[in-house]
């Protein structure tokens, strides 16, 4: 991350020793250490945090998608004609020869115009 080798390290180690003396050294470094770790916790605490918003974001976004979504299909069903349940008869089978309905009135003679 911060591309730092031993050598650098131990630059930094030999200069604190001779700026701090070596009875403040230990209690620097515990200090330091303390210091290191809460800022770690606290950096992993808001990442959690920000990916936690990040998921609920994502998941109100597809719930968003999935009403538009079902609003449309509803939109969609509404606008189309209904289908009929079961096929027409008297539209679908050819027109039959109207039956007389007595025999009188059924004669050899064609009606004159």
């Amino acid at each position: 991350m911060f591309d730092i080798g031993f050598s650098e390290l131990l630059l930094v180690g030999l200069v604190a020793l001779l700026v701090l003396g070596p009875e403040r050294l230990p209690v620097a470094a515990r200090m330091a250490g303390l210091w290191i770790g809460r800022l770690k916790r606290s950096f992993n605490t808001l990442k959690t945090e920000v990916e936690r918003e990040i998921g609920a974001d994502e998941i109100r976004r597809q719930l968003h998608n999935e009403r538009i979504l079902e609003l449309e299909r509803e939109m969609k069903q509404s606008l189309q004609p209904p289908a009929p349940s079961a096929p027409d008869e008297t539209a679908t089978s050819p027109a039959a020869p109207p039956q007389p309905a007595s025999p009188a009135a059924h004669s050899d003679k064609t009606p004159s115009p």
